[in-house]
């Protein structure tokens, strides 16, 4: 088995290559189509998935992997204890409406727990990576450097809420009795990387998602020294029977 450190500098250079791909297709007057569920789907999250599997399978033979595009046209394979997690291009809707905040995610899957991720926001310059007992880091226009969660502050939490998916009545009951100095919206997994680095307290998201929308970003905050956790405090796993998740919070060091 290769080590985790190995594996994550195989796979960002994987990761970086999907973003190219994905920033070429926003260059573009790209189309939009509709998939079964109603989602949007572009060139971009097709192109980057082509990218990105057939490049895991090279790195690890006969692990399989779960790509959101790919299990949309039907193609889900049989999984074990280990597996990848791959969204190419998870905040879409922020992709169409060109505000910056999305991100290409891959994930790696042990037993149920995301034990390696890397999250990539191609527009923003920014590549968060992380690995169990390895730590997390950022990748920006300032070179590499560690990233750790924070202490709440006194004054209070800053909270992260979803740009295009809210709920503001859910998102007030969850809040109650707690201190709030702040909340902010952002778009994609680059919520939960706020949490990790640093920048924000809690993420809670209160709506479906799917394991491949959050399962790099969990690896990041888990390497970060955070939790993700269902509402009942329960932790998350993966390998779910249809892949959705159960409504959660990404939390920093307080709660």
């Amino acid at each position: 088995m290769k080590d985790l450190q190995l594996l994550l500098d195989e796979l960002i250079p994987v990761v970086r290559a999907a973003g190219d791909v994905v920033m070429s297709v926003y260059a573009t007057d790209f189309a939009v189509r509709g998939k079964d569920d109603a989602s949007p789907v572009t060139e971009a999250d097709e192109r980057a998935e082509a990218l990105i599997v057939p490049a895991l399978a090279r790195i690890l033979p006969d692990v399989p992997v779960v790509a959101e595009e790919a299990v949309a046209a039907g193609q889900v394979p049989e999984i074990g204890t280990r597996f990848w997690l791959v969204d190419p291009l998870d905040g879409t809707k922020e992709f169409i409406n060109r505000n910056g905040e999305f991100t290409v995610n891959v994930a790696l899957i042990e037993a149920g727990e995301p034990v390696l991720g890397v999250v990539l926001a191609p527009a923003l310059g920014r590549l968060y990576a992380g690995a169990r007992d390895r730590g997390a880091f950022i990748e920006d226009a300032e070179g590499r450097r560690p990233i750790r969660v924070r202490e709440a502050p006194e004054e209070g939490l800053t909270v992260v809420a979803s740009r295009s998916h809210g709920d503001a009545e859910a998102l007030a009951r969850f809040l109650e009795g707690r201190r709030v100095a702040e909340t902010r919206n952002a778009g994609s997994s680059l919520k939960i990387c706020l949490v990790a680095s640093g920048e924000a307290d809690v993420y809670p998201r209160l709506g479906r998602t799917m394991e491949w929308d959050i399962a790099a970003g969990h690896a990041v905050l888990s390497a970060a020294g955070g939790r993700l956790v269902a509402l009942d405090g329960s932790p998350l796993s993966y390998g779910k029977p249809g892949f959705d998740n159960p409504h959660f919070s990404a939390w920093g060091a307080g709660d």
